[in-house]
């Protein structure tokens, strides 16, 4: 067999599964009723002038949108653009060692993959972006995955498992050069750290004070770790085994949760935040350094049953309570840029709001971490880098539809800080009535009352309103009114499990990072499973984000209480990174005629970004700009007078700070941005003059012995494949013929 040539220009062999020949009748006509579908849910939402609608138009035009932009679009990429090779080796296949490079059952890494990137941005980005109504974030969310999200990933998994798994910014550093990859390099690990300590402080609100969603939390560790030596040692590939008996454990866990918050062991589980942060770093250091197969990707697997399960009940209860979008579709606070959620108009803010559902810079460091490094085959990176990320985009648009069927001035009760509203149903009420929502101070006391909270006042942050949407909706179908205690503190702790399969995921991701970086002084650092090495960079990560963490927990103001108002900007300024580098690398491949695959989403995502950026540092609106927070609170300081949110003259003196800090780094981390892109259009322009002069750090060519399906479910041929190889449906190593 052939290898590629030497420049790295790709082979012309088309994916097991791809289209070949025409298409049948029943198959055409089963595409055209599915893009119907879409676009008729497109069209009542866009026809709507004020009139409540069934959510399930909502949830129609999604799901039509998704179906096509997967069978189409991902397979369009992936043949034409990118054209895999289900004949080259992948580097678990050519590296397996056991820890980090380990060939994994597509079933079980799509689970990791989708579990890893799947945190808290869609649960509560969309939440928030429902301040602007359910239009703009749908829109949002539902073209923004197929055009930019799930292509980001797709490529950079494509081209970093092309890589030996190298991380995005040595990737960058690599083919961009060393003044854009350096660049690079500092602003991914520093955007890393801080989207961590975000996660991690999220996932500690949840938990804090609840011994059911820490013991049924807890609990997945033990499972996972069974199902993991299950799989290696005990029955060796019997993924639907393994499926069945850790989702029986998983439910038992979760039910057992409820028996251990109502018995004697409560208290033993009620762990304050500061524990549950000594905690979380301990297991955040241990899956990192821990072979991959033991731990991360088991629970990471486990996770997804309860992720997808969760949200398919969901969007199945909105078919049959067929809940109306009470949220206008598109709010005057679109236009003015004043919400009391979120200050900033609908442009650029709803694309920052909105991140992972649509395009999350954190996604493309999975992609280029640990998925590149247990992948099978190259033909797998459609259903997982795509296929997982229009999933996640489906949890965002569940979350929208939450957000969306309350009570609009039950939502901005409920997502306005104390200072906007005040602290009683009275103030609140006349506060809403002012946003033009009305809600009588009886309302917002029963709405709290039904599902056996204090209050729902000023509950910030999205979580609580995601799981009073999805209290409804489930309370709807299944135990009524009475139910809604149950359905809504279930949510809670189904949110922390979201969360937390992120943040193991990107401790290790961040220890390939840091190692990648490292590797450029010492070489030793390159080999990822290198002991010391693993060892070292796990700790420096965990004790990154674990100190901001630990801080915040300690001082409101304090720790990732301070950078929080950078993890939007960050987390899409980190996309941009990851475009620039696809986009580089496939104009240096010899691919410059798809370059706008990447090219277009790379230039939207600068402008909205940095337009974000830039009205974050220079606007006057203090609402906005960091610098001009400072100056109006230095101006209270000045003046000797305390101001909301500060209680006293030091904390006066600590927003003063924060919002210096927060500007600062914003601007910084736009600077390197620009660095950047500005290195890549240079690199790129050089590769368009001069096609010979492009070089390419990609690992030579080698035969694959795996045999694997491409796809979730195996074609008629993969079957014919599998069979030929004595291989079942989780495929593996072609067996050696017997002498």
């Amino acid at each position: 067999m052939p290898e590629p040539e030497a420049t790295g220009t790709e082979r012309d062999a088309a994916s097991p599964g791809s289209t070949s020949g025409s298409p049948s009748p029943r198959s055409i006509a089963a595409w055209v009723l599915v893009g119907l579908v879409g676009a008729i849910g497109w069209g009542v939402l866009a026809l709507s002038r004020g009139e409540e609608i069934s959510a399930a138009w909502l949830l129609a035009a999604a799901l039509g949108s998704y179906a096509i932009g997967y069978r189409f679009y991902s397979r369009f990429i992936a043949d034409r653009v990118l054209k895999v090779d289900a004949t080259r080796a992948t580097p678990a296949e050519r590296l397996d060692n056991g820890v980090d490079f380990h060939p994994t059952d597509r079933r079980v890494l799509f689970g990791h993959h989708f579990a890893a990137v799947a945190g808290a941005g869609p649960l509560v980005g969309p939440v928030l972006a429902a301040q602007m109504g359910y239009l703009p974030g749908t829109i949002w969310i539902v073209a923004g995955v197929i055009f930019a999200g799930a292509v980001q990933d797709m490529v950079t998994l494509f081209f970093s498992t092309r890589r030996d798994g190298r991380s995005l910014g040595q990737m960058a550093r690599d083919e961009i050069g060393p003044v854009g990859g350096a660049a690079a390099l500092i602003a991914v690990f520093a955007i890393m750290i801080i989207l961590l300590a975000v996660l991690a402080l999220v996932i500690v609100n949840a938990l804090a004070h609840s011994p059911w969603g820490v013991f049924s939390i807890g609990m997945t560790i033990p499972i996972a770790v069974f199902m993991g030596f299950y799989l290696r040692v005990l029955r060796p590939g019997r993924v639907t085994e393994v499926s069945v008996i850790g989702v029986a454990l998983l439910l038992l866990a979760i039910v057992a949760g409820g028996w251990v918050a109502e018995s004697s062991f409560a208290d033993t589980f009620t762990l304050e935040k500061e524990t549950l942060v000594i905690w979380m770093v301990v297991y955040g250091f241990l899956a990192s350094v821990l072979p991959v197969w033991m731990l991360l990707a088991p629970r990471d697997y486990l996770s997804t049953f309860m992720k997808v399960g969760t949200i398919a009940l969901l969007a199945i209860g909105v078919v049959i309570a067929m809940p109306t979008l009470k949220m206008p579709s598109v709010t005057d606070f679109a236009a003015r840029g004043d919400g009391p959620v979120f200050a900033g108009s609908m442009f650029p803010f709803v694309f920052i709001t909105i991140a992972c559902g649509a395009l999350s810079g954190f996604h493309a460091l999975v992609s280029s971490g640990t998925t590149p490094k247990m992948i099978q085959k190259e033909t797998q990176v459609r259903m997982i880098g795509y296929g997982a990320m229009l999933t996640e985009s489906f949890v965002a648009v569940m979350a929208i539809i939450a957000a969306c069927i309350i009570e609009p001035g039950l939502f901005f009760a409920v997502n306005s800080p104390g200072g906007i509203i005040g602290t009683t149903v009275e103030s609140a009420s006349q506060a809403v009535g002012n946003f033009g929502f009305a809600i009588p101070p009886e309302a917002l006391a029963q709405a709290a009352k039904d599902v056996e909270e204090a209050t729902l006042l000023s509950r910030t942050g999205g979580a609580p309103t995601f799981a009073l949407g999805m209290s409804e909706i489930f309370s709807a179908v299944a135990g009524g009114a009475g139910m809604k205690a149950f359905w809504y503190h279930f949510a809670i702790m189904f949110e922390a499990l979201f969360i937390l399969t992120t943040l193991d995921a990107g401790t290790r991701v961040g220890r390939f990072m840091l190692q990648d970086t490292l590797g450029n002084v010492h070489k030793s650092f390159k080999d990822v499973s290198w002991k010391p090495g693993v060892w070292f960079a796990s700790a420096i990560v965990v004790a990154g984000w674990g100190y901001f963490l630990w801080v915040g927990v300690k001082d409101p103001l304090g720790g990732i209480n301070q950078l929080f108002p950078l993890f939007g900007i960050a987390n899409q300024l980190l996309a941009a990174v990851a475009l620039a580098v696809c986009t580089t690398l496939l104009i240096k491949s010899g691919r410059l005629k798809w370059a706008w695959v990447t090219g277009v989403p790379l230039v939207w995502d600068a402008t909205v970004t940095l337009t974000a950026s830039y009205q974050k540092i220079f606007s006057e609106d203090v609402k906005v700009g960091f610098f001009a927070q400072r100056d109006k609170y230095q101006a209270g300081i000045d003046a000797d007078k305390v101001l909301p949110p500060a209680k006293n003259m030091g904390d006066m003196h600590t927003v003063v700070t924060n919002a210096t800090v927060d500007g600062v780094l914003c601007a910084l981390f736009a600077l390197l941005i620009i660095v950047v892109l500005a290195d890549a259009a240079r690199t790129c322009l050089k590769a368009v003059r001069d096609p010979g002069s492009a070089t390419l750090s990609e690992t030579p060519w080698t035969e694959s012995k795996i045999v694997a399906p491409a796809g979730l479910i195996a074609t008629a041929e993969e079957r014919a494949e599998l069979a030929a190889a004595d291989r079942d449906a989780g495929g593996g190593h072609v067996k050696e013929p017997v002498a």
